[in-house]
């Protein structure tokens, strides 16, 4: 078809490539100069339309080109992102790293930060390019980059907060510090925040800064979204990991602790010690100590890492009543957490934070059926809360410190058992022997003695013993020894003792009762003969150990009385036994 040329006569049918005759009359020969210069100007106009097309043609290409190299370097981003997030083990250092580079280079911004918070306290974690004096300012001061709650409203609602001039908002009219600080040490004008939220809760903000007034695309800000979603997910491996990481450690430790407490046999100081290692270690804690409860005091009996000066103080004791700590535990509380020992007026925290260094303490209560036993306590040397983890830690702990306190309990009362029981056939067997000597020696009372001597020393773990009896003169004599020295079992022998105060024998006799001299040399109304004053002794260090020398010498009266005087009475005849110190 031909194309129509318009012209200021008016129009004429011009066909490009062939000729038309007007009203059907064919035209001979060349074409007028008109024509020709109507078909130049048709040439022209379609090779610059041809060159406009293919402009357009090459600015769309090149425009698709940056889109697809923006779209590129974004996924590549992205992919180098996730690698590192499978490859940190947990450690969120180079994963929030790789991620403020990467987007800082792509969102073309001049420096970047990353922050978490902890409960309502913000903390940058990570930051890129800060100016040297905004770095400094933020290392001192504590941020407040705005409530949580309004990040949280953030979250589920656009996702982002940008200011195109942070320098005309009205944080920095009202004098916001971080705001101010950002402006005038950062030079920040621009800025984008972005929460990092999951499930509704907000965990931290990820911001970017320009030094310019120029406003972040809106490709932008979905990357950085994106990247704060990438973060979400590295957070929540890195919990995961350190959950499961902390778990299997705090079962190692507990398994750890069990088998000491299995191994002790009811030796407490290992166990205490293994307990308070795995403890303050998991709970990162730098001093410790746990404490016995008498109903009146709270003494430590286990300590780590506190000073002498200061292990001493704990060792001697203090009143639980007065402590603010111990007092609410003894009350009923499962745990104190004292956040700053040095605003505490109490002697012994005084004392922690002055010896020790101690700001923050937790004490957890050491109970068996709701009663008090005493406590773990675990310290840091910096204003540092433990967490809800780290107190049910503690807890587990303390738990495991009763049982060991109960098995010991338990054990020591089935050794004092045990060793009632072989001390009753102990003393039933002597009997049995002392008895047997008896029917055989019915008119020799010495070998009765003597046995019943033997015995005596044997159960009572005496090292000298004699026998005296009462003779018709009143007087009491030597009848058997053991354990003496030959010249004084011969001064023994020669000795004539009344009932009375100055000897052993003589107290004996006159208070018909066991007497016990702790020591001879430092008793003022006993006499030592100078031949003996070398001997320190003792009648028995323990009551029950009379009670069986006086049981088995009262055994052999029997025999005594069949060959002797009818007058003597049956308890007149001192068993004596002596220990040298």
């Amino acid at each position: 078809m031909g194309r129509e040329v318009s012209s200021s006569a008016g129009k004429c049918p011009v066909s490009i490539g062939r000729t038309h005759a007007a009203d059907g009359d064919q035209v001979r020969g060349g074409a007028s100069g008109e024509d020709k210069r109507l078909t130049a100007t048709a040439v022209n106009n379609a090779v610059t339309d041809s060159h406009r097309t293919i402009a357009e043609f090459q600015r769309q290409l090149h425009e698709r080109t940056a889109q697809l190299d923006e779209a590129l370097a974004q996924q590549i981003a992205t992919a180098e992102v996730l690698q590192v997030i499978n490859s940190s083990s947990g450690d969120l250092a180079p994963v929030f790293d790789a991620m403020l580079e990467k987007a800082m280079r792509l969102c073309e911004a001049a420096f970047g930060g990353l922050g978490t918070w902890q409960g309502e306290r913000f903390a940058w974690v990570a930051d890129r390019g800060l100016p040297k004096p905004f770095a400094e300012y933020i290392a001192m001061n504590e941020l407040t980059v705005g409530p949580r709650g309004g990040f949280e409203r953030v979250a589920r609602g656009d996702g982002h907060v940008q200011f195109v001039d942070i320098a005309a908002s009205r944080f920095y009219e009202d004098g916001e510090p971080y705001t101010g600080a950002i402006v005038e040490l950062a030079g920040a004008r621009t800025t984008l925040s972005v929460p990092l939220a999951k499930d509704g809760e907000v965990l931290g903000v990820l911001g970017f800064f320009r030094q310019e007034v120029r406003p972040f695309t809106e490709k932008q800000i979905a990357l950085v979204k994106n990247f704060a979603a990438q973060a979400v997910i590295a957070m929540e491996n890195a919990r995961l990991i350190t959950e499961t990481r902390d778990a299997l450690e705090q079962q190692t430790a507990t398994a750890e602790v069990l088998g000491v407490i299995n191994s002790s046999l009811g030796d407490l100081a290992p166990v205490f010690d293994a307990i308070l290692e795995k403890a303050h270690t998991l709970c990162g804690a730098a001093h410790g100590s746990l404490q016995f409860y008498d109903g009146e005091n709270l003494h430590a009996v286990a300590t780590k890492g506190v000073s002498s000066a200061f292990a001493d103080i704990l060792g001697r004791g203090y009143h639980a009543a007065t402590s603010p700590a111990s007092r609410e535990l003894i009350a009923g509380s499962r745990f104190t957490h004292i956040l700053d020992c040095t605003q505490v007026d109490h002697p012994v925290f005084r004392s922690a934070a002055e010896l020790a260094g101690i700001r923050t303490v937790l004490f957890v209560p050491l109970r068996k059926d709701d009663a008090f036993l005493g406590l773990i306590s675990a310290a840091r040397l910096e204003v540092r809360p433990f967490t809800e983890k780290q107190i049910a830690l503690l807890q587990n702990f303390a738990a495991q410190a009763v049982i060991a306190m109960e098995n010991a309990r338990l054990l020591d009362e089935l050794q004092q058992r045990t060793g009632d029981l072989q001390e009753s056939l102990e003393y039933q067997t002597a009997t049995s022997d002392v008895l047997k000597v008896i029917s055989q020696s019915t008119f020799d009372v010495e070998p009765v003695l003597q046995t019943v001597l033997d015995t005596a020393m044997r159960l009572c773990g005496n090292i000298q013993g004699s026998i005296f009896r009462l003779g018709e003169d009143g007087l009491y004599r030597q009848a058997v020894g053991s354990g003496m020295q030959p010249e004084y079992y011969e001064i023994e022998a020669q000795q004539q003792i009344r009932p009375g105060s100055a000897t052993l024998v003589g107290r004996a006799a006159a208070a018909a009762r066991p007497i016990q001299i702790t020591d001879a040399l430092a008793d003022p109304d006993y006499a030592p003969k100078e031949t003996r004053a070398w001997v320190s002794c003792e009648a028995c260090s323990v009551s029950r150990c009379c009670e069986k020398a006086r049981r088995l010498a009262s055994s052999a009266l029997p025999a005594q009385s069949s060959g002797h005087s009818p007058r003597r009475k049956s308890n007149s005849s001192p068993l004596l036994l002596t220990r040298r110190l």
